[in-house]
């Protein structure tokens, strides 16, 4: 089975939402999980993270379906910097 590219499938998901997509960076750091720290424009933070968060959960949902649990074991974290904190 073919390896998922995590950071550019983020990447994909979260540039369409935001209004400055040239903003979103996404750094990945692999060590006893997937993690990804997804950083956009302060003015589109609220976009991404949605009302109650919804649709941070969301994206986290659609990137951790990506996962194929049959062959890697680690977890996915999808973080969104929140500028206002």
């Amino acid at each position: 089975m073919k390896e998922v590219d995590f950071k550019g499938l983020v990447v994909a998901l979260v540039a369409p939402l935001v209004k400055h997509p040239e903003a979103v960076k996404v750094e990945e750091n692999t060590s006893c999980y997937h993690q990804f720290r997804v950083t956009v424009a302060s003015t589109d933070t609220g976009r991404v993270i949605g009302r109650q968060g919804h649709v941070a959960a969301a994206l986290r949902t659609i990137v951790e379906g990506a996962r194929d649990k049959r062959v890697n074991d680690k977890k996915i974290r999808l973080i969104i910097h929140d500028h206002r904190h």
